[in-house]
């Protein structure tokens, strides 16, 4: 299940609309609801502009024009847009109902891109080719099977990608002229849904490729474009994590990222020809992601993640030394590119007082440039409140941290909590903005917090597989140590707690309520797991032997034995306060019948449970209208189920 930061019954209403007079939210008729009351009119106006906050993702520079294209939403979804100076206007290009996945420039011209989207919320990802003098879009991959990974050549005439054509299953490798799809010829035959191509080689004649298996093992490969025939680069029988790899300017050398003898990723730099290994920046003591290799050769980008928050940083390579970058906000950083010109690096950053934004360092000067500026639904962003890094002591004397909100000043007493647990497992929740979620902040009092229990990334290596296999629940234990510390604080009222998560964090949510049932008012799973056995039987084929190395094999008995004493369907008898279930009738990650019959087995308790399906969502809801309904719902069931009004 997915990072980055996210669901019939007996009977389904039979009207479209909840029927309250005339001051009520109608219900879109793609979402079925039970169990929902109707939702007031006047809640509408204090939540619409929590809804309208806008952020915009850095995609691509153009190649010859200092232009960018970035995705943001002014409708219904995320679009490519092209902004053509900083502070420019965001010009539209794509128009479609759902949301556009990426946009990548052809690297010479600049005169067509690529760029990706799916049906319905359901993964099936295709490539399109955007020409950019006539606004068509072509079709380049099956139309069936998902495509991933897109990666123009450095001469813009070929484009890797992975995709699942041959079987639904493995991720075999791809290449193809863009400008004629007959083109279209497998390059690589291989096994398994983690392999993905990373970088070309200058000359175009070899592409560095992934095989991913779980996060701390995967290899590197170098593959002959013209022959297929793959070269492994990365030791063999020693574990370990590579990632954001790319060639050096000359071809001779790889710039990386790897938790090989360490317990975080660290900046490194792999020879070709001796395949020695040199290991830059050794002084950092957490994960180095993101990496960009300016064209010219001479500067390195990354960003470091530092306990939850991302900080920026330039290498020169010839001189080692790095260089003096603007003072950023406290928050995360998103695509790291150059321009061709080898010294504007482009990328996005968050904070909690910004949705993402695009922006622009010039190097050589210092300078930086602001190409977009979110916003915030005419909310004052300044009074935003700004996250606290918080830790407590778990059932093993192991420190656990995260973020803390605190609600508005002008409440007063002790406080009531929101839980949100991230998904993944392997995710992480970091420093940035909360959009809709400043609601509860703001408007209803509510402190939120935000845990990285055991198993998340970014604490190292050996932190991040303290959850695997048998040790599953001791993830949800943090949970019941964050609850003492609650107990704890007399700005919080420990007796007024929900919790929430979706994905993995779903999972975590409905292990909670059954664990610490008499502690928690409440809680919302939102596409969360119920019972690990059926998940992996039920969840794309292309992905359950990763998620078997996460969670563990529910095709050995024990492991079978021990996923159904700790799936939270089995243990739905112990839940006897209010859930609220949200679900994608379209999701092939965690499949809506997860939801289903967890709201089933809670409702035989005499436990209310609002449940809410889109059909035409997937994992998590991504179409504003859908978004609306849910946060509306929602908002009521904290209003009446945690904070005891309506």
């Amino acid at each position: 299940m997915a990072l980055r930061s996210y669901a019939i019954g007996v009977v389904f209403l039979t009207v479209r609309t909840l029927v309250a007079a005339d001051a009520t939210m109608p219900v879109p008729s793609n979402l079925k609801v039970e169990g929902i009351p109707a939702i007031p009119a006047a809640l509408l106006e204090t939540l619409g502009r929590y809804g309208e906050s806008r952020l915009a993702a850095f995609q691509d520079w153009h190649p010859v024009k200092r232009e960018v294209l970035i995705t943001t939403r002014f409708g219904d979804v995320p679009q490519v847009h092209r902004v053509a100076m900083p502070g420019g206007a965001r010009t539209q290009l794509t128009f479609y109902p759902d949301r556009v996945m990426g946009a990548h420039y052809q690297p010479k011209t600049g005169d067509a891109f690529v760029f990706s989207k799916d049906v319905g919320g359901a993964e099936f990802y295709q490539y399109y080719l955007y020409d950019m003098k006539t606004g068509e879009a072509r079709l380049l991959t099956d139309g069936k099977s998902r495509n991933t990974g897109a990666l123009w050549s450095r001469s813009g005439r070929w484009l890797a990608y992975a995709s699942t054509r041959r079987n639904g299953r493995d991720t075999d490798l791809y290449v193809v002229d863009p400008s004629d799809p007959a083109t279209t010829r497998r390059l690589l035959e291989v096994q398994g849904g983690g392999w993905a191509p990373l970088d070309w080689s200058p000359d175009d004649r070899t592409l560095l490729v992934e095989e991913y298996r779980s996060v701390t093992d995967s290899s590197l490969y170098l593959v002959n474009v013209a022959t297929g025939a793959k070269e492994l680069l990365t030791p063999k029988g020693e574990p370990a994590s590579y990632s954001s790899a790319r060639f050096s300017a000359d071809g001779k050398g790889l710039y990386l990222t790897t938790d090989r003898e360490s317990e975080f990723h660290r900046l490194a730099c792999l020879d070709l020809a001796s395949r020695k290994w040199t290991f830059l920046r050794p002084d950092l003591k957490w994960d180095v992601k993101t990496l960009a290799f300016a064209g010219n050769g001479r500067w390195l980008a990354y960003a470091v993640n530092e306990d939850g928050a991302e900080t920026l940083h330039v290498l020169d390579t010839r001189t080692q030394r790095e260089a003096p970058l603007p003072k950023l906000p406290y928050g995360t950083i998103g695509t790291l590119k150059w321009y061709s010109n080898g010294r504007d690096l482009g990328f996005s950053l968050s904070s909690a007082r910004s949705p993402a934004d695009v922006y622009s360092i010039d190097v050589e000067k210092g300078t930086l440039d602001r190409w977009t500026r979110g916003e915030t639904g005419g909310l004052n962003a300044e009074t935003f409140s700004e996250p606290e890094l918080i830790r407590w002591k778990s059932f093993d004397g192991r420190m656990i941290s995260g973020f803390l909100y605190r609600a508005a000043k002008k409440f007063g007493g002790p406080r009531p909590v929101i839980i949100t647990i991230h998904g993944g497992p392997e995710g992480q929740s970091q420093a940035g903005f909360l959009a809709r979620n400043n609601y509860y902040l703001n408007e209803l009092g509510v402190t939120l917090i935000y845990p990285n229990v055991r198993g998340s990334l970014g604490y190292g290596k050996t932190y991040s597989l303290l959850d695997n296999g048998m040790k599953r629940e001791d993830s949800v234990k943090d949970i019941g140590a964050l609850l003492d510390w609650i107990s704890t604080r007399p700005d919080l009222d420990a007796g007024r707690v929900m919790v929430t998560g979706g994905s993995y964090g779903g999972y975590m949510t409905l292990a909670s309520m059954f664990h610490f049932n008499d502690r928690l008012r409440c809680g919302v799973d939102v596409v969360g797991v119920s019972n690990f056995v059926t998940l992996l039987q039920s969840t794309g084929i292309y992905r359950r032997d990763l998620r078997r190395a996460e969670y563990g094999d529910e095709r050995d008995p024990k492991m079978r034995d021990f996923f159904m004493t700790i799936a939270p369907l089995n243990n739905a008898h112990r839940i006897t306060k209010p859930m609220m279930i949200v679900a994608g009738k379209n999701d092939p990650r965690v499949p809506v019948t997860e939801s289903e019959q967890m709201m089933r087995a809670i409702r035989k308790n005499g436990v209310p449970v609002w449940y809410l399906m889109a059909e035409d969502e997937g994992h998590g809801f991504s179409k504003k209208k859908n978004q609306d309904f849910q946060f509306a719902a929602t908002v009521l069931f904290v209003k009446e189920h945690l904070l005891g009004t309506k």
